[in-house]
């Protein structure tokens, strides 16, 4: 069995949540990170970068650059009281807060009186060949967007090189502009994953033609498995994004909703290419099962045709195995007691019999094409 087939699997965090709680209850996974607070303030001219793992390291940045657009970009979410204290900051709904730190949200955009939050769904291969899934959320609220991810994997590194170059409207589009970038980069990503598996579909379909065995089916159901994974987020991704698109709240201009429609179709390519891929791993999945069955088949067939050509030589050796006597003990002769038994060279005779039958059955067969097909 291939190492795709052992290694592959979906590593997911398991919910942590009391049935009845109250709800904006902020309960924080055991397995969680501790936060790194990375804060780029920036404007037109002038890009400052401020790092730490506080709220007094958001709360001096803000301060000393409150003429900037601010994104702060935190990965990790080790720390209940950094979410508090965000969220007392910001004024921000404690449902909100407890959806940041519930990581297993649906892809979806909620508009507030003042803010806008909506949730993604990142997805990417790690070192170790798995299939990571985890939660993007985003708050943005007049010129500050507030980025939190459960990894410390720098997922955003285009974005910040787009941000130190200045080049393009990314600087003075404002945090809506972020918001639209970062949702795209998780889009452009999903690209790479579906990528990536269709090269192992390639190679499975390969594989399948070359040298079939069940290893293949492994393989095709756990690459389906993969794309059921990436359907799930895809598909309210393409909801979250329309009503972005949909949205009248001033974060999101009108600019930022023509980078959006393209952002759409985009997500609209991902879905048909899930489910082109589906439909290709049930496709190898169902043709193995066929090759196993016709090679049954096959199997079955010069099982049969071995049986068929035996069948008349059985008969006639059990026949004349039965051994009845030609004659009575005072030496008269038995009528119809298998005079054969007493011929000279009759056991030359049988076997004469009995090669050509076999010889026959096999001449018919093979004029009926039966061997041309084994």
């Amino acid at each position: 069995m291939s190492s795709f087939t052992k290694r592959v699997h979906i590593k997911n965090r398991k919910h942590k949540f009391e049935v009845g709680e109250r709800p904006g209850t902020i309960n924080i996974p055991d397995d969680a990170l501790p936060p790194q607070i990375v804060i780029y303030s920036f404007n037109e001219t002038d890009l400052q970068t401020r790092e730490g793992s506080d709220m007094k390291t958001i709360t001096q940045q803000l301060k000393k650059c409150n003429e900037h657009t601010h994104w702060i970009k935190i990965n990790g979410l080790g720390d209940a009281k950094l979410i508090e204290d965000i969220g007392t900051f910001m004024g921000i709904n404690q449902l909100v807060l407890e959806d940041v730190v519930n990581t297993h949200q649906r892809p979806k955009f909620d508009e507030y009186d003042n803010y806008v939050f909506g949730t993604s769904r990142i997805i990417f291969f790690n070192d170790d060949n798995e299939l990571v899934n985890c939660q993007f959320s985003g708050i943005v609220k007049d010129n500050i967007i507030i980025s939190f991810e459960e990894s410390h994997k720098d997922y955003f590194e285009p974005i910040k090189i787009r941000l130190q170059a200045g080049k393009g409207i990314i600087r003075t589009a404002g945090p809506g502009y972020i918001f639209y970038a970062l949702t795209d980069t998780i889009l452009d990503n999903y690209f790479v994953v579906l990528s990536q598996i269709g090269d192992r579909i390639d190679q499975t379909e390969d594989k399948l033609y070359e040298s079939p065995d069940k290893s293949i089916m492994f393989e095709a159901q756990q690459l389906k498995r993969t794309l059921i994974v990436i359907r799930r987020s895809c598909w309210p991704e393409r909801d979250k994004i329309n009503d972005m698109i949909r949205s009248e709240s001033e974060l999101i201009t009108k600019d930022v909703k023509l980078y959006l429609r393209d952002a759409y179709d985009h997500c609209i390519q991902a879905m048909d290419m899930v489910e082109s891929y589906k439909e290709v791993t049930s496709s190898i999945i169902d043709l193995y099962l066929s090759m196993v069955s016709n090679r049954m088949n096959e199997i079955m067939k010069v099982l049969t045709i071995i049986s068929v050509v035996f069948i008349p030589l059985t008969f006639i050796a059990g026949i004349y195995g039965m051994n009845f006597s030609h004659t009575d003990e005072h030496g008269h002769v038995i009528p119809d007691n298998m005079p054969e038994l007493y011929w000279h060279h009759g056991y030359v005779y049988a076997i004469i019999l009995m090669l050509g039958i076999g010889v026959g059955l096999l001449f018919i067969f093979w004029k009926k094409g039966w061997f041309n097909k084994l």
